[in-house]
């Protein structure tokens, strides 16, 4: 083995002249040399490849870039538009906001306010209805006028219907039931009665007193004048005795003189019997108010002169007036002001 690493290397033979050189270098180069070359080349390649992919990918990612910072401008213009317009959204909410808390608060106070008002208006219509009804009521005692009175009840039967309320349906129909009564009542025109005992009252000034009454002038026969002197002379005289001198048949006792001031009072009192008849007649006393009538006639035929057109039409009155019925008991409308009352007493403790 020494032997053989001792020994000295071949030498190299020449080429053969008139060898091509490819040739020569084909013999030379081994399959190692061979893969490295194309490994190398295959590596050149890829680089190349992977360098031009990387400049491409590099320009496309700076046009990428560029547009990505164009784009981010355009975002950050664009979220600055949007932050203002939420900061304007947001104020403009705020005042929304605090308007809707105003509109709750004004439409609770309105809710309040109406249901004050539909509380208020439910009694205003009660309080009416009873003032209608005491008015009523004072027309009908007081002063007899069942026209008046049905009048009243008819407005405040409207009145109710008016406020249209379930719970005034009962008060309503009685009401109907009082407007019944006084229309089923026979008609008593006390109106025209009172106004006529009032023109007589008023025409009591005009009405002659009977110590004013003067005796009538009966025209005598005119005589045959005498042809005479004398004889005219002694007819005027007789004639003017005559004429002084006068007799009278008195079928009643004469009525005693008057003075000025004694006339005043008679003609007073006459007035105030007529009041008083008027009176008996608004509270239907038909007792007082036929008895007041005849002190009336009597004094009426004693004191004034009856024999003329004035005297004879006030004792026509007079006559007329008590031959008038009078005695009507007139109903109450207790039962509708007891409704009415009843109905508030029950509203204002529902109210509490």
């Amino acid at each position: 083995m020494n032997d053989s690493h001792d020994s000295p290397p071949e030498a190299v033979s020449p080429p053969a002249t008139g060898e091509p050189i490819w040739s020569r270098a084909a013999r030379q180069i081994n399959p190692a040399m061979a893969i490295a070359v194309v490994a190398l080349a295959l590596a050149l390649w890829q680089w190349a490849d992977a360098r031009r992919e990387a400049t491409a990918l590099q320009g496309d990612l700076a046009r990428r870039l560029g547009e990505m910072e164009s784009g981010n401008r355009d975002s950050r213009l664009l979220a600055e538009q949007v932050r203002n317009s939420l900061r304007d959204v947001e104020s403009r909410m705020g005042m929304l906001e605090a308007r809707l808390i105003e509109t709750q608060n004004q439409r609770v106070a309105l809710e309040s306010l109406y249901e004050e008002l539909a509380r208020n208006r439910d009694e205003w219509v009660l309080a009416e209805i009873e003032q209608i009804l005491v008015t009523a009521s004072q027309q009908l005692q007081l002063a007899g006028n069942v026209r008046a009175a049905l009048i009243a009840l008819e407005a405040a039967d409207q009145r109710l219907a008016r406020a249209d309320r379930p719970y005034l349906i009962p008060l309503r129909r009685v009401i109907t039931r009082d407007a019944d009564r006084l229309r089923a009542l026979p008609a008593v025109d006390v109106p025209g009665l009172t106004l006529k005992l009032d023109n007589l009252v008023a025409a009591v000034d005009e009405l002659p007193l009977a110590s004013e009454q003067r005796p009538s002038e009966t025209p005598l026969r005119p005589a045959a004048l005498p042809t005479g002197f004398w004889a005219r002379l002694g007819g005027e005289a007789l004639r003017d005795v005559k004429d002084l001198l006068r007799i009278r048949v008195a079928d009643l006792p004469e009525a005693p003189l008057l003075a000025p001031e004694q006339a005043y009072f008679v003609r007073e009192n006459l007035k105030l019997k007529l009041l008083s008849a008027r009176l008996a007649l608004l509270a239907r006393d038909e007792a007082a108010f036929r008895a007041d009538l005849r002190v009336a006639a009597r004094w009426l035929g004693q004191q004034f002169d009856t024999s003329g057109k004035t005297g004879a039409n006030a004792l026509a009155v007079l006559k007329q007036l008590g031959d008038s019925d009078v005695s009507m008991r007139l109903p109450d409308i207790a039962d509708s002001l007891r409704a009415v009352q009843s109905q508030r007493t029950t509203r204002e403790r529902a109210l509490r």
